[in-house]
Parts: structure tokens; C-alpha cells; sequence
């Protein structure tokens, strides 16, 4: 008798859309909530070396909270690559004039660092106010 290990096949990977209302949530809970889902973690045929995950859509992420100091103690990096070229951003600042940018680096930081992880990344899709455009999916309502 043979046992016949499955293997995901990406022809029949199927795809749903959620919508996540980030009003109230907690930055970095929110993110560990959203990653999982982006990765497949939830299916049954969750397979590492493949995109299985399903979308994300988050509202209202302008009105995330975070605890303590956060708000300025947290810094935001990045570099032009020349010297002295290191920009920091405080979340204060980031959440004024990005707020969906805050999401989408929370929850890149919990993906895998690759191809795969740049990919998956990019079926979330993080707004600032209730609209959205993606009314034409059918998106269901998760609730965290």
C-alpha cells in the first residue's frame, strides 16, 4: 500500500477577499492577524513554497492605536544611499501624512524576507478612510 503525499498544485489555489477594519486595533496585533491570512496559513493546503494566500483589504487606517511612547519613539528609517544620507521618521509623523504605509511595513516585516514574501505583499491593499475600490470582489468582513 502506498500513501500519496499531496502537493498543492497553483491551478487550484482559490483566492478570497477580506476586509479588515482597522479602527481601534492595535498596530503590531493587527499585523499579526493580517500576515497569517496574506501567507495561507488558515487553508488546509498551505504550502511554504507557494503564494496561497488570500487578499486583504484595511479600512481605516489612519485610526490604528498604539501603547506607551510609541508615537515617538518609534522611527521609521530609510536611506538615499549617499553618505549622511539616513532619513528617520517618527509614527507621529508617519501616521499624519502616510498612515496606510505604517500598516503595510508592520505586516512586511512578518512576511518572508524573499520573492515570495514581495509578492504576497502585494494583496494587501491599505486605505486611509471607510472607501474602498474593491467592491466588485464581493470582500467579506473579518473580524479580529
Amino acid at each position: 500500500m502506498r500513501i500519496k503525499t499531496y502537493v498543492t498544485n497553483p491551478a487550484e489555489i482559490e483566492r478570497d477577499w477580506w476586509v479588515v477594519d482597522a479602527k481601534g486595533q492595535t498596530l503590531g496585533r493587527l499585523a499579526s492577524k493580517i500576515a497569517p491570512i496574506l501567507r495561507g496559513k488558515h487553508k488546509p493546503n498551505f504550502a511554504p513554497n507557494l503564494d496561497v494566500g488570500d487578499y486583504v483589504i484595511v479600512i481605516n487606517a489612519d485610526r490604528i492605536h498604539v501603547t506607551g511612547n510609541k508615537l515617538e519613539d518609534k522611527l521609521y528609517h530609510r536611506h538615499s544611499g549617499y553618505p549622511g544620507g539616513l532619513r528617520s521618521t517618527s509614527l507621529r509623523v508617519m501616521l499624519e501624512k502616510h498612515p496606510e504605509r505604517v500598516i503595510q511595513l508592520a505586516v512586511r516585516g512578518m512576511l518572508p524576507k524573499n520573492s515570495l514574501g514581495r509578492k504576497m505583499l502585494k494583496k494587501l491593499k491599505v486605505y486611509a478612510g471607510e472607501q474602498h475600490p474593491h467592491q466588485a470582489q464581493k470582500p467579506k468582513t473579518l473580524e479580529l
